[in-house]
């Protein structure tokens, strides 16, 4: 009797592990998305410095998330992965340049952080744990370079219009695929650009073609680039 009991102790740890595993790996490509902190911060909802200081002029990492191909999505994959701030030590003040919060009260990011990965990196930890989670992210935004590879095709942050073609195209020469733009509205009723959906491979390291667009706000043919 206490050989079967072994047994079914045993089995009952396998399957709970073969569930997180699957679960975890139920994916087949990431969302990686950037924001612009203008458009999030001048809405008159809540928007607050991290306590880090005034984030740049940049694009800043709102996730990486993992999709399916049918435009589903795992989430909170893990309850016994928590996000675990000692693991991401070597890489925090890089965090806080390229990937700050904007959340109120202010504060110094973890909490977003801790967010992102119980919600969405989960998800993904069959293939990237907590710290390469996060560094993968962080070398995907220098690879897109978004600020800077607008700027080349003559798109700036000077609270302009511009069409939502042309900075679909600049980001698709630069990044070899084509983008999701997301638009917000600012308090003068105009679209503005919000944020920027690229698509990633399952591995969380190469921009590919997207499956499936996400169902975010669409955007009308032009856009406002707001100051920040």
């Amino acid at each position: 009797m206490e050989f079967k009991g072994s047994n079914l102790i045993k089995l009952l740890l396998m399957t709970q592990c073969l569930t997180v595993l699957y679960a975890s790996e139920d994916f087949d490509f990431f969302y990686f998305v950037e924001q612009w902190p203008g458009s999030y911060c001048d809405l008159k909802k809540a928007c607050c410095y991290p306590t880090s200081g005034k984030p740049a002029a940049d694009f800043g990492i709102h996730g990486l998330w993992p999709n399916r191909k049918d435009g589903s999505y795992p989430s909170n994959c893990d309850p016994n992965s928590p996000f675990n701030p000692s693991q991401i030590s070597s890489i925090t003040s890089t965090l806080q340049s390229d990937w700050p919060t904007l959340a109120c009260p202010s504060n110094d990011g973890l909490k977003f952080w801790a967010h992102e990965w119980e919600k969405h990196g989960t998800c993904s930890e069959s293939k990237l744990k907590q710290l390469a989670y996060f560094e993968s992210a962080l070398k995907l935004k220098q690879k897109a370079n978004l600020k800077q590879t607008l700027r080349n095709a003559g798109i700036n942050p000077d609270g302009k219009s511009y069409t939502l073609s042309n900075i679909e195209g600049a980001i698709k020469k630069a990044v070899g695929f084509t983008p999701h733009i997301d638009c917000n509205v600012d308090a003068s009723g105009n679209n503005q650009l919000y944020q920027v959906y690229m698509c990633v491979n399952a591995a969380g390291s190469n921009f590919i073609e997207c499956p499936v667009f996400p169902k975010g706000s669409k955007c009308k043919p032009s856009i406002v680039f707001p100051a920040f």
